[in-house]
C-alpha cells in the first residue's frame, strides 16, 4: 500500500490530512529524495507500524539503502536525543546542561549521507517530538550549510503531517 493508499483510509474528519499528503507528495521544493527521506525519518519517528509499512513500500526502489538507512538512523538517534534534550531543556535545575549526556551517537558521524540532509531528517523528527532544543541545534547547523528556511519549513512541515496522520489512524 502507498503512502497515499494509507492516507486515504483517513476518515471523512481528517480530509485534510488526506488533501495535506497529497501536497507533500507532488511537492518539488525539496526533490524526490529528500523528501522521500524526510517521509520514511518522519513514519520511523511517529512509531506507528501501518504508517512505517506504507511509507517503506512508497520508498521501496526509489531510495539507496544508505540513504534509506540513514532516514531510519535519524528517527531513531532522536527517538533518544529528544528525550534526553527536552528533559535537560525543560528541567529547572541547570546543572543538567552542564553535565555529559552519556549517549552513543556514532552514527550522526558516520551515516553516509550530505550532512544537510540528515540535519533535515533530525529537524523534522525533532519537531515531531516537540524537542526545542534539538530543533535549535539542527537549525543552526543548516542555516550554516545555507539551508534556506522554506526547506527547514517544509521538513517541519512534513514532520507535522505525518504526526497527525499516525496519531489519526492509530485510533480508527
Amino acid at each position: 500500500m502507498s503512502l497515499k493508499q494509507f492516507a486515504d483510509t483517513l476518515p471523512d474528519y481528517a480530509k485534510d490530512l488526506r488533501l495535506n499528503i497529497s501536497s507533500i507528495l507532488s511537492d518539488q521544493l525539496l526533490g524526490d529524495e529528500r523528501k522521500l527521506g524526510l517521509l520514511l525519518a518522519c513514519a520511523h519517528g511517529s512509531g506507528y507500524r501501518p504508517l512505517v509499512a506504507a511509507t517503506e513500500s512508497e520508498i521501496e526502489g526509489k531510495l539507496s539503502d544508505q540513504y534509506a538507512n540513514a532516514a531510519r538512523g535519524a528517527a531513531a538517534l532522536m527517538a533518544m536525543n529528544n528525550v534526553y534534550y527536552r528533559f535537560v531543556h525543560l528541567a529547572s535545575n541547570p546543572e543538567y546542561g552542564t553535565l555529559p549526556a552519556k549517549l552513543r551517537m556514532n552514527f550522526i558521524g558516520s551515516h553516509g549521507i550530505d550532512k544537510d540532509d540528515f540535519e533535515l531528517f533530525s529537524i523534522a523528527v525533532s519537531a515531531m517530538n516537540g524537542c526545542g532544543m534539538c530543533i535549535d541545534s539542527h537549525e543552526r547547523v543548516l542555516q550554516q550549510h545555507g539551508v534556506k528556511s522554506d526547506v527547514i519549513q517544509s521538513a517541519a512541515r512534513i514532520g507535522a503531517v505525518m504526526k497527525a496522520i499516525a496519531t489519526v489512524h492509530a485510533v480508527l
